[in-house]
């Protein structure tokens, strides 16, 4: 019988047997043995040479994993650390105890529980990650030996109190109520017990102490960024102080409304490195072809295409107050919700950067977004407040992953709401797209970035969306698709006539 999973790839980098037929895996063992293929491990071939092959399973290393060990959870300090290696150390649950030697990785199999409820596929591969209950539950294990396989009851504690600084006391008690659960099945009675004193004592319902500095200063209040909060009223006051040039949404039918919707996503994760071509995002969008040597990333397009297409999404406006929580938890959830490792709808455990930027801490993030979006109402409808709206997601970053698209989706509802048109942000735009917003975030500049989206604005809505070909045709003329500014300029589709005579 032929494996769910075809070959995934275009060449002889990487063949695993678990994704062949018996046929396809005697032809493989024939070019092994005449020299034309290399052997990593037991059903794991190539053609690289030596040199590259942790780089090789560091790329697929999802992919091995699963051919090698199907049916495994994700565990352990690998599992607190969003499923990535630990000193080149990766943990996994699985039917017997072993440690296996991969180039580049070490693997440590741990005889346990298989996939249980709440556990969740990874990239529709037979491998999982755990529960965020079962999680937190391995890591307070006992941890023998040279390899350390846990955490520890210190980053449990400390975990504990930034999903409780972030996410409130409502996700610590679906914690509790999970493990308590899980706990008999894992055999992990004694760990369910400390996990039960230390979120009782974070509650406020038991006395344990608590051992790190962060729960030594725990408070009762909703803490917030209040830099941050100073620089959202900056960038409010000078969208209030000049009304800004806009555009009617050029969107007048729904074959434009889909085609727009497509390029949206497409360009927006280009932005964040999720690169295709146009032709085979076409197919994933458009004709439902998931790429299957890159499923996550087939998955990120549709879901920002689902979100900027579908009008229940689309046309959202950004809740202001306490509602906002629910709203961009509920977004992320449905935009992210083949990543489980990125927990999607959850407001992030631990700090996040980009380049020189740290934005705002776990535990300041709902504070922040719900002050952050009381200021909403104080700009103009529109352009205005799709810019603050945008500018404050970005800022707080409140999400593991997804942030980027998630704050242009959230500018583009703002738009559609008063049918203005929304925003596509070609990848020839990126670095002016990136420099604007860095330039606003550390030195509280607005007036490029202002000038940039409305500048990109104006270029959006010159495009008739009624036919992708042509319009598709008409961006690639414009260099949209071209990356270096040093060489090209971005064009207007009435630039266009200029320049073919």
């Amino acid at each position: 019988m032929k494996s769910m999973f075809k070959n995934t790839t275009n060449d002889d980098s990487l063949i695993l047997y678990a994704e062949l037929n018996a046929a396809e895996i005697r032809a493989a063992q024939r070019r092994l043995k005449a020299g034309l293929l290399q052997r990593i491990v037991r059903g794991v071939l190539t053609a690289r040479p030596e040199k590259e092959w942790p780089a090789l399973i560091a790329l697929h290393r999802l992919r091995v994993l699963a051919a090698l060990f199907p049916g495994a959870v994700i565990g352990y300090r690998s599992a607190f650390k969003g499923a990535l290696p630990v000193d080149g150390i990766m943990h996994l649950n699985y039917s017997y105890n072993r440690t296996v030697r991969l180039p580049g990785l070490t693997v440590v199999l741990v005889k346990g529980q298989g996939n249980i409820a709440g556990d969740e596929p990874m990239s529709g591969r037979n491998i999982y990650f755990p529960s965020q209950a079962r999680m937190l539950l391995e890591n307070l294990t006992p941890s023998r030996g040279t390899i350390k396989k846990s955490m520890g009851r210190a980053a449990i504690e400390e975990r504990l109190l930034t999903i409780y600084d972030s996410r409130g006391p409502d996700a610590l008690n679906r914690i509790r109520d999970n493990a308590h659960t899980l706990a008999p099945l894992l055999g992990f009675d004694k760990e369910f017990q400390v996990l039960n004193e230390l979120i009782g004592t974070i509650l406020g319902t038991k006395s344990s102490r608590l051992t790190t500095a962060s729960g030594q200063a725990l408070s009762r209040g909703t803490p917030l960024d209040a830099k941050r909060l100073a620089l959202f009223e900056t960038l409010a006051a000078a969208l209030r102080t000049d009304p800004l040039k806009e555009r009617e949404s050029p969107v007048t039918n729904e074959i434009a409304r889909i085609n727009f919707a497509f390029l949206e996503s497409y360009f927006s994760n280009f932005i964040e490195g999720t690169e295709f071509d146009i032709a085979e995002a076409r197919q994933i969008v458009l004709e439902g072809k998931i790429i299957d040597q890159r499923p996550k990333d087939s998955h990120d397009i549709l879901g920002v295409f689902r979100q900027a297409g579908n009008p229940g999404w689309s046309n959202q406006s950004m809740a202001i107050g306490d509602a906002i929580v629910h709203q961009l938890r509920q977004r992320h959830a449905d935009l992210m919700k083949e990543r489980p490792e990125t927990a999607p709808g959850e407001f992030k455990d631990r700090e996040n950067f980009a380049g020189n930027t740290t934005f705002v801490a776990p535990g300041h993030v709902r504070g922040t977004l719900i002050e952050g979006s009381k200021l909403l109402p104080s700009v103009p409808s529109g352009m205005a407040r799709a810019l603050l709206a945008m500018f404050i997601i970005s800022e707080v970053h409140p999400f593991i992953d997804g942030n980027g698209r998630l704050a242009r989706l959230v500018m583009n509802s703002e738009l559609s709401v008063v049918n203005r048109s929304r925003i596509i942000i070609p990848t020839l735009f990126r670095e002016e797209y990136l420099d604007c917003l860095r330039v606003l975030t550390r030195q509280g500049k607005a007036g490029s970035f202002i000038t940039a989206m409305q500048k990109i604005q104006q270029w959006s809505a010159e495009f008739d969306y009624t036919d992708l070909d042509r319009v598709i045709s008409q961006m690639q003329a414009c260099n949209a698709f071209e990356k270096s500014r040093k060489q090209y300029q971005l064009l207007n589709v009435s630039d266009l006539g200029a320049v073919r005579t």
